[in-house]
């Protein structure tokens, strides 16, 4: 057992893959040979449309099962657990909002009740999060009244609410303007660090990749072909395929 296996078994790590190939359509669609996430990093996983990234997402939050290979979630293996305990330790927000028939304070409300959290904790964590989403002027609207940006918000908060050990973004920003995506990439960039929230963050867009994420992950074809800064990736691409997509 190398030393980075024995460091995420005892939990110094957010995340561990290993070995990692998922099948859809009876195919291999997705292999990551070996990844690490730090807790509280924000990790950009950057490709072109149909390199397996959304694979990638649906295989962390135990919605597609691996053909082989390893997950470690915060020292222990994911199929540890229940995939419902499991899911309630993570965060997770796609592209469209998805947002309930009701006021945005009982979207963001609506899975703390679920959870059981007491009911005296709930005003202040659904206060919180509002507020720094920017939206606390929102709170009585009805989510059907939401532009797309502030649903996208509105999502944001309902996930962020329950504390999540992992938030896993799913091209949260592709369908909005360039003005509001901008506007949401700077308040995440703000948001995220400042309450240690582990993310992986999908996305086809490399200015929004290196924006918001500590380090990038290059898939291309199925591949996680590297890993590593935006200037480490720019000084020193391992691939002509990395290079290529990275316009060197």
């Amino acid at each position: 057992m190398d030393n980075n296996t024995k460091a995420a078994k005892s939990g110094d790590f957010a995340l561990q893959i290993s070995d990692l190939a998922v099948k859809r359509g009876g195919r291999i669609a997705l292999e990551v040979e070996a990844l690490i996430v730090q807790k509280s990093e924000v990790l950009a996983v950057v490709g072109p449309n149909g390199a397996g990234k959304s694979t990638l997402l649906l295989a962390l939050a135990r919605l597609l099962k691996p053909e082989r290979g390893e997950i470690w979630f915060n020292g222990q293996p994911a199929s540890a657990e229940s995939a419902l305990h499991y899911r309630r330790r993570i965060g997770l927000v796609m592209q469209d909002p998805l947002l309930f028939d009701m006021s945005v304070y009982e979207n963001v409300a609506s899975g703390l009740k679920f959870r059981g959290v007491p009911k005296n904790e709930i005003p202040p964590r659904i206060e919180k999060w509002l507020a720094q989403l920017g939206i606390s002027h929102l709170a009585g609207r009805r989510a059907s009244e939401l532009s797309g940006g502030e649903g996208q918000r509105v999502s944001l908060a309902r996930a962020l609410v329950l504390d999540p050990e992992l938030l896993l973004l799913d091209e949260p920003f592709s369908a909005l303007d360039s003005p509001t995506r901008a506007r949401l990439i700077d308040d995440l960039g703000r948001i995220l660090p400042e309450n240690g929230v582990t993310t992986i963050f999908i996305t086809h867009d490399l200015a929004e990749a290196s924006k918001l994420g500590d380090r990038l992950a290059i898939l291309l074809d199925g591949k996680l072909m590297q890993t590593g800064t935006p200037d480490e990736l720019d000084s020193l691409p391992l691939d002509p395929k990395v290079a290529t997509f990275l316009g060197i």
